[in-house]
């Protein structure tokens, strides 16, 4: 970031958006503290981060069209019976998505790990293009500009913010986990009385 500015910071949130491990947190923060000394700007920044999070979501989304609806028909005929998943599942899931997807693809931009991933199931329902760049530039402005912000206000400290934003990632993913393990034994338990 120091040595290529703003490709630096449009490039890191970019692999960020595609390899989700990689924490914004700290790109964000580092970028925001850069401002207070360095001829970057927090707009500048801003701006940098939020078309590198556009750039990697419209990769995500596109991986989502290649993965769409047909395509998990074929894999669940091959292997449901043992995931436990029909085709019905995978258009219950998708009409859920056609419902609730555009809300869902702005607020999940505010969660660690989600903000990235959420652009391929937006793929995968063929969600309308322009309505998604709009709420992932909505969403990602919110996300960068807060945590550019909190870089500049804490200044040299940047890094006692990151600590705390790693504490909330990792609430976030625990709450992740146990929601995946209650919706997995829920299903289970459906699938048992169904039968």
């Amino acid at each position: 970031m120091s040595e290529f500015g703003y490709i630096g910071v449009l490039l890191l949130i970019m692999l960020e958006n595609i390899f989700p491990p990689i924490p914004s947190e700290v790109i964000l923060t580092f970028g925001g503290f850069m401002t207070t000394y360095s001829n970057m700007t927090v707009v500048g920044v801003i701006i940098a981060a939020t078309i590198g999070s556009v750039v990697g979501a419209m990769i995500l989304y596109s991986i989502g069209l290649i993965i769409d609806v047909r395509r998990l028909e074929k894999i669940v005929d091959r292997w449901g019976k043992y995931l436990r998943l029909t085709r019905k599942d995978i258009h219950r899931a998708d009409a859920w998505f056609d419902k609730y997807g555009p809300w869902t693809v702005f607020f999940c931009r505010l969660i660690p790990l989600i903000r990235s991933l959420i652009s391929i199931p937006a793929g995968m329902s063929n969600m309308n293009f322009p309505l998604f760049i709009l709420l992932t530039t909505l969403g990602s402005l919110l996300w960068n500009g807060i945590l550019v912000m909190v870089g500049v206000s804490v200044g040299e400290n940047w890094q006692s913010i990151v600590t705390y934003m790693d504490v909330f990632s990792n609430i976030v993913y625990i709450l992740i986990g146990l929601s995946g393990l209650l919706v997995i034994f829920w299903y289970i338990r459906f699938r048992r009385k169904r039968a």
